[in-house]
């Protein structure tokens, strides 16, 4: 296990980041990840360089709100990894980091089983693949104002992308002009107030999980009115209770689809989940470092499988293929 750690900080810290001698990284972590964070060190160290540490531990959710409070706590450096338990990337201080052309990298490191989240194999994805796919998607973004998304359980949604520009993540900084994610994924930030319609939630909660059955979620203006009180639908309500902000935690933030063929959506790993190939997410609260307005407390995504997309009704995804690619792209 120790081996396959030190392979994953490996190919963050040299594929990922780029990481170059003499330059100054900060990981951002917690106690929790201390063995994660040493494997990191240690390969900062083989390329010339020293990683420095801020340990955030007790924060939970809470650490967004920590550097939005905190807009210049990245400024000394040149690389930064957000590798706490929630995700940095939707922050004040890492929009001041792109802006600063500095690199990001959102390396989320919670788990459900234990596992390792350097140990996965999605880490292994290849970068040209995932940037041909993601290459191919975004050029039927362009100029485009639509999205409509189906499934056989029901999902029937609309997105109004209209003036908004799509982006990618596949863990490489450079592909992602300094931010990136270790999720691998096309994403697009909808009209935060033009999002409508119904979904059938079958996949996973975020951070919370698999779902133990299908939830119905449904959306109008833009906003989640109502989440089916089945267990899953409690679950996620009190999760969403756990961030103290109401009004904007159910606003859709975020389209995206997985692209990762190395992943699965087993809820063990909601960064795996969501870059599920075959899959589509919504991501809610904050998206300011996605192209969109929405300030939130938070940000999380809500997976599902096998969807149907049409952008301008022109076919993209059928029941989880995508349907723009040729077949040797899958091997």
């Amino acid at each position: 296990m120790e081996q396959a750690i030190q392979h994953g900080a490996d190919v963050i810290i040299r594929d990922w980041v780029r990481l170059r001698a003499g330059e100054r990284i900060l990981i951002v972590s917690s106690q929790k990840y201390a063995v994660e964070v040493a494997a990191m060190q240690q390969a900062a160290q083989a390329v010339g360089s020293v990683a420095d540490v801020l340990m955030l531990d007790d924060l939970h959710e809470q650490v967004g709100q920590y550097f939005d409070d905190r807009e210049d706590a990245f400024d000394p450096y040149n690389a930064v990894i957000g590798a706490a338990e929630y995700s940095l990337i939707t922050t004040r201080a890492v929009k001041r980091v792109i802006a600063r052309r500095n690199r990001f990298l959102s390396l989320p490191l919670s788990t459900r089983n234990g596992q390792s989240l350097l140990s996965y194999d999605f880490l292994n994805m290849s970068l040209p693949k995932s940037r041909i796919m993601a290459s191919i998607i975004m050029a039927c973004y362009q100029n485009a104002s639509h999205i409509h998304v189906t499934t056989e359980l029901g999902t029937n949604l609309d997105f109004n992308i209209e003036g908004r520009v799509p982006g990618f993540f596949n863990g490489c900084c450079h592909d992602g002009k300094g931010l990136s994610s270790a999720s691998v994924e096309v994403y697009v930030a909808p009209v935060e107030s033009d999002t409508n319609g119904t979904l059938i939630l079958d996949g996973s909660m975020g951070y919370i999980g698999i779902v133990d059955s299908p939830v119905r979620v449904e959306l109008r203006g833009g906003r989640i009115v109502e989440i089916e009180d089945n267990a899953s639908g409690r679950r996620l309500k009190q999760f969403l209770a756990r961030f103290h902000d109401p009004e904007n935690m159910v606003v859709a933030a975020e389209f995206g689809i997985g692209l990762n063929t190395h992943s699965r959506c087993a809820g063990n790993c909601y960064i795996e989940d969501e870059s599920t190939y075959g899959t589509f997410h919504i991501g809610f609260g904050r998206n300011i470092a996605l192209g969109g307005v929405q300030d939130a407390s938070g940000h999380y995504d809500l997976v599902t499988h096998a969807p149907c997309i049409y952008v301008d009704n022109r076919m993209i995804m059928d029941h989880g293929q995508l349907t723009v690619l040729e077949p040797s792209i899958y091997i």
